[in-house]
């Protein structure tokens, strides 16, 4: 063997780590762990997801590394995520269980640097790729196994959370846990699919079953949320659509037109929601929510400012066990994401997080009116998603749907930075 074979070697890992194909690859895993999550813990537990998890991390910093130089560095993270995710990580100070919570903001940091590598590797196409290539896999094997349970052995699969109810039209799970996710993962499904048949990404007929099998997934999940969030963003896109038909010199005063129209919608929706309830056959649901929401009212008046400590999913511990047991039954987090940020980080904490939703959706929503390219509807529309469905679940506080947020969050701030304007002026 030659005395060059292993810096020869070196440099071939070096090119390969460093390769487009290879962050593709990472990206890919990357989405599919994150929205994986229930499923790995239900193989083979906490342990080998967290592995898996580090294993994930080491092999991005590898690709960052290699690629340094390459990158734009300048204005990489919005203030509102720095701000939100500091915040959690000073909540360790004061929280209840300083322990648990030192774990979850690692936890959580460690899905948003998945979320900036994706965002950073990636343009905004190649991202749609990534998402769209992993939902129609997660929802193809989700409806395979539910029909196995529900029709093949017409037996529960319990260690994957899925009950089998696919003779009885759902509600239905897949490798998501509950129907709620299996809606959410379902619905940011039908939007990526929308914008890659738009985009041409895919061939009509791919495209066609692929939202099928997205609408297919959301009817049979039989999710409340996810239609209501599914109306937004149809709703949504039907705005943006019509805005980028408007001359720019007026358009502002649609997009003005357009956000009274939004407040009065929304106020109308308050004062209609038991109707809109009782619409949807979603009476169960709200009723566990409220409860749930009564109980927590309970205990946000001890610490309102900063809150009992940032904890993600809730932990078998006080005051989460006090709270389950007021409510009656078992709840991973608040079903309300802003809810669940202001119980566990108080107000600032809650503002941080609204600030980092907000902030985030207005850039990705004036980038997707006033850019020409269909691809800049996505991070709009999915942030729409994601702002509707947290007023009912608080998925977007860990793994897939926080891994998400940081995503559409860093993409319209690089697009559209008050700091690059800011360094122009």
């Amino acid at each position: 063997m030659t005395s060059g074979g292993a810096p020869a070697r070196a440099e071939m890992i070096r090119e390969f780590v460093g390769s487009a194909r290879f962050a593709q690859a990472i990206s890919l895993i990357a989405i599919g762990l994150a929205f994986s999550t229930h499923a790995i813990r239900a193989l083979i537990g906490w342990p080998g997801l967290l592995a898996a998890l580090a294993g994930l991390l080491v092999l991005c910093a590898a690709s960052l590394v290699t690629r340094w130089r390459a990158i734009e560095w300048y204005g990489i993270l919005p203030l509102t995520i720095l701000v939100f995710v500091g915040w959690c990580a000073a909540s360790v100070l004061w929280s209840t269980t300083p322990g648990a919570s030192a774990a979850r903001v690692v936890y959580l940091v460690a899905f948003a640097v998945l979320g900036i590598y994706v965002a950073l590797m990636r343009d905004t196409i190649q991202i749609v790729r990534a998402f769209g290539d992993t939902f129609r896999l997660l929802l193809g094997v989700s409806l395979a196994l539910e029909l196995l349970a529900g029709i093949l052995i017409d037996s529960p699969i319990p260690f994957l959370g899925i009950q089998g109810d696919l003779a009885a039209l759902g509600p239905i799970q897949g490798i998501f846990g509950s129907r709620n996710m299996l809606g959410f993962v379902a619905l940011i499904g039908f939007i990526t699919f929308i914008v890659e048949w738009r985009m041409h990404i895919i061939s009509r007929g791919r495209a066609i079953g692929s939202v099928a099998l997205a609408l297919g997934s959301i009817v049979l999940s039989g999710s409340p949320t996810a239609w209501i969030a599914l109306g937004a963003a149809l709703v949504a896109l039907a705005a943006l659509y019509g805005l980028r038909r408007v001359p720019g010199v007026s358009r502002w005063r649609w997009q003005l037109a357009l956000l009274v129209t939004g407040a009065a919608a929304l106020i109308t929706g308050w004062i209609l929601r038991i109707r809109i309830i009782e619409l949807l056959d979603a009476r169960g649901e709200f009723d566990v929510r409220l409860d749930l929401w009564r109980e927590l009212s309970r205990y946000l008046s001890l610490n309102p400012l900063q809150g009992w400590g940032w904890v993600g999913r809730w932990p078998d511990a006080p005051p989460y066990t006090w709270l389950e047991a007021g409510a009656g039954r078992p709840h991973e987090s608040a079903l309300n994401a802003y809810l669940d940020a202001y119980f566990q980080v108080g107000v600032i904490g809650a503002f941080a997080f609204a600030a980092l939703i907000g902030v985030a959706l207005v850039r990705a929503w004036l980038l997707a009116s006033n850019r020409r390219s269909v691809v800049y509807l996505w991070p709009a529309l999915v942030l729409v998603a994601v702002a509707v469905t947290s007023a009912a679940e608080s998925f977007a506080l860990y793994e897939g749907g926080w891994m998400l947020v940081v995503i559409c969050a860093v993409k319209a701030a690089r697009d559209m930075s008050w700091r690059d304007a800011l360094k122009r002026s």
